[in-house]
């Protein structure tokens, strides 16, 4: 099966028209036409169930369009890294850091100023994502690096260097009764009357039923807390974006979150390698707990 029928497969699967998929695609329709059906012979299973008014898909069709587009996307992927890769050799290229916005912001910042200072530092762009964007970014060949934090980010197939790990606390309207407590416990702010706990999407963008708010991205939580709407468990190193009409209690049964340094394992770039070896030595001011690795 050659990346080209895929396309137009995909395409066609996708508008369920012919005219449609041939001009996004750029061609005739006869010959995508053409490009479909033998690809269907080759197959032996039909992929679209065609009538004068419309297309629909095949229980195999819908199997290879699942497929098809993951074989894609793995194309795409793999041509942005090796493209990247090209460019790594000869160190005159950027990088790319992908980090969760409003995530390690501290960190973050030090870590590009100590490595703006080293001998052959290269330019640094930086992208602020949604939740648990960073490693499929990173997979993309769409960035060379990333902060993630365990565990709620995958860290499958990188490679990775701990920068710190720090509890969690739980951050509530000023004044509110739980705020005079020392700490509390998860128990205590699961069902909190009038401040649940936020609802965060999915991968495919749909969010999970429950009666929080719906949110998008830490400023809007935070302003959903603020206001009196929700409550939030963030890590400890969130107290620094708190204003004075928030406050945090550490959620002493809460689990560890440990921020990490992670790159793909075929990256061979020296600036990588320099940006590792600079975010582990400045890391170490952030470690709440001690040092981890």
């Amino acid at each position: 099966m050659e990346t080209r029928e895929l396309r137009y497969f995909v395409a066609v699967a996708e508008e369920l028209h012919f005219g449609r998929a041939a001009q996004r695609l750029g061609i005739a329709q006869p010959p995508l036409s053409r490009a479909i059906q033998q690809l269907e012979r080759r197959l032996g299973a039909a992929l679209l169930d065609r009538t004068s008014r419309s297309v629909a898909l095949t229980e195999a069709g819908s199997v290879l369009l699942a497929e098809g587009r993951a074989a894609l996307d793995a194309v795409d992927a793999a041509e942005r890294r090796t493209r990247r890769a090209a460019l790594s050799t000869t160190d005159r290229h950027g990088l790319v850091l992908v980090t969760k916005a409003s995530a390690s912001s501290a960190l973050l910042a030090k870590l590009l100023d100590a490595y703006a200072a080293e001998p052959g530092a290269v330019s640094v762009d930086v992208i602020l994502c949604g939740p648990a964007e960073q490693a499929r970014l990173l997979h993309e060949g769409r960035a060379d690096v990333a902060l993630l934090h365990r565990p709620f980010d995958s860290t499958a197939r990188l490679h990775t260097e701990v920068l710190s790990t720090e509890g969690q606390v739980v951050v509530l309207p000023a004044g509110h009764p739980l705020t005079a407590r020392a700490q509390v416990r998860m128990a205590d702010i699961t069902d909190l009357p009038g401040l649940p706990l936020p609802r965060w999407p999915n991968p495919d963008g749909s969010y999970p039923p429950g009666p929080g708010p719906q949110v998008r991205d830490h400023a809007q939580l935070l302003q959903l807390v603020a206001l009196g709407r929700a409550c939030a468990v963030s890590p400890e190193s969130c107290r620094s974006q708190l204003h004075g009409d928030l406050a945090a209690v550490p959620v002493v049964d809460a689990p560890k979150v440990t921020t990490v340094i992670a790159w793909p394992p075929h990256s061979r770039s020296r600036a990588v390698a320099d940006l590792v070896r600079t975010a582990t030595q400045v890391s170490g001011h952030y470690d709440t707990v001690g040092p981890t690795g």
